[in-house]
């Protein structure tokens, strides 16, 4: 009985659970920053950039690291609903705080459906007679499905997919340095040539590193979700703190070593994939071009398991931005209410837009489907990564050291960091296929701050309530 009250209040409440645990949040969270990004999008990176694309992958994991853990120490400090949006709008205003928020709906959205085109390209590789669109379809029904049951439940099944797609990036990491500098019995050390080959280490000129962070920053999209699921955590200091502190080093670590075996097994050139469709993994790619028996068939199963967890973690994150939107009055109130279990049914059902727009893409015959969803979500994200990194200067100001998480160097680290953002963003209007979906980003900027200012401004206000009892919260957990 006392079960069914406890349900019924987070129902009328519209109230999230706090039942996730550290470990399912970093998991969570490497859900989207290890996954098609790397697996997929490198092959368009590489094209550009050529075997120096190890470097802007480097230049990349740092930018990202700094972006994470600045989240982190926001969300150690105020745990809220909406993370980094609910508290840009705090420490930078409220319409930036609308901006943010609804920028990231926009960054989860079409990456659900850029990761569910990847799950159906990686079953063409078994299946090349079976459409695309049927796939994403079969796939979202499997998220959709994931994403209804309890958080602790999603979270349980999230840290399993996580995992194997950890596991398979070290094993690959393992065997493919293996492969570089030792060989096996019946295939040869590579060696180092490949990285020389073809134009030399930098084929593209120096100017390509930076041109290639356009691609290459994709891959990262997702390591601000620690600050999201913060509200969902059982203990957000302990648990923020320790998933910030693992994103960083396994970003630096799993992204550097893989394109490195990537472009050192195989000739640049062959990695690449700069147009038309993207066929396949360079990692499947290069197994295949091995002639093992068995382990390009292994390769892709795991990098179909890593776009099904990304896609379940974005739909995950989507669902609850609309959700802090909703309550926030930035969106229609029904998008805030939540099933007996804490779900909120209808944000999720909102959020699946992406995956709908990527069936019909798919359906159309559409060229480049992945390539144009993979150009939106980066604009979009480098916005919301532009507004984490200001309200974080903004933050260290006002509130000093109040967190008992904090990034090293401050407000000088964040700055240079944002040096980089806002480089990569200027470099998408010189990366082909980019320049398109970059325009059309601005254009959905311009359009959310049209109706902020004709419909939300008046009604919109800064919930302090909220940041108190976050804050009350966590203070009680150290």
């Amino acid at each position: 009985m006392g079960s069914h009250a406890t349900q019924v209040s987070t129902e009328e409440k519209g109230r999230l659970s706090r039942s996730l645990s550290h470990g399912q949040m970093t998991m969570i969270a490497l859900g989207l920053a290890v996954g098609t990004g790397l697996f997929l999008g490198s092959g368009g990176a590489i094209a550009i950039a050529g075997p120096a694309v190890i470097i802007s992958y480097a230049i990349g994991s740092l930018i990202a690291a700094v972006i994470a853990a600045c989240a982190g120490e926001m969300a150690v400090r105020y745990p809220v609903q909406g993370g980094f949006g609910t508290i840009a709008g705090r420490f930078l205003g409220p319409y930036a705080g609308y901006l943010t928020r609804w920028a990231y709906w926009a960054t989860m959205v079409p990456l659900t459906g850029a990761e569910l085109v990847a799950v159906g390209k990686y079953m063409g590789y078994w299946y090349p007679d079976i459409p695309l669109w049927l796939w994403v379809v079969v796939s979202g029904a499997i998220i959709v499905a994931l994403n209804l049951t309890s958080v602790k439940s999603f979270g349980t099944m999230e840290f399993f997919l996580s995992s194997i797609k950890v596991i398979a990036v070290i094993v690959f990491i393992v065997f493919g340095l293996v492969l570089v500098f030792f060989g096996l019995p019946n295939t040869p050390a590579t060696g180092l040539g490949n990285l020389t080959n073809d134009g030399g280490f930098l084929p593209n000129g120096i100017s390509s590193i930076w041109i290639s962070l356009a691609v290459v920053m994709f891959s990262f999209g997702g390591v601000e979700l620690i600050s999201i699921s913060a509200a969902e955590a059982k203990d957000p200091v302990r648990s923020v703190s320790s998933s910030v502190k693992a994103m960083m080093y396994r970003l630096a670590t799993f992204y550097v070593l893989a394109i490195f075996v990537v472009v050192a097994m195989m000739p640049w050139k062959q990695a690449a994939t700069l147009e038309g469709e993207v066929s396949s993994s360079p990692f499947v790619m290069v197994f295949s071009a091995l002639n093992i028996p068995f382990i390009a068939g292994i390769t892709n199963f795991v990098v179909l398991t890593a776009a099904l967890s990304g896609a379940n973690a974005a739909l995950y994150a989507a669902t609850r931005q609309m959700h802090a939107l909703a309550h926030d009055s930035m969106a229609p109130k029904a998008f805030a209410r939540t099933t007996g279990n804490g779900i909120p049914a209808l944000a999720l059902g909102l959020s699946m837009v992406g995956s709908l727009v990527a069936v019909v893409m798919a359906i159309t015959g559409v060229a480049n489907i992945f390539v144009m969803m993979m150009s939106l979500v980066t604009v979009c994200v480098l916005v919301v990564w532009f507004m984490i990194l200001t309200s974080y200067m903004f933050f260290k100001k006002q509130e000093g050291n109040a967190s008992p998480f904090r990034v090293w160097g401050g407000r000088t680290t964040a700055a240079l960091a944002l040096l980089g953002v806002l480089a990569t963003f200027a470099a998408m209007f010189f990366t082909q296929d980019m320049a398109i979906p970059a325009t059309v980003g601005v254009a959905f900027f311009a359009f959310i701050s049209i109706v902020y200012f004709a419909f939300v401004r008046s009604r919109q206000s800064v919930n302090h309530d909220a940041f108190t009892e976050a804050s009350d919260y966590a203070n009680q957990q150290q």
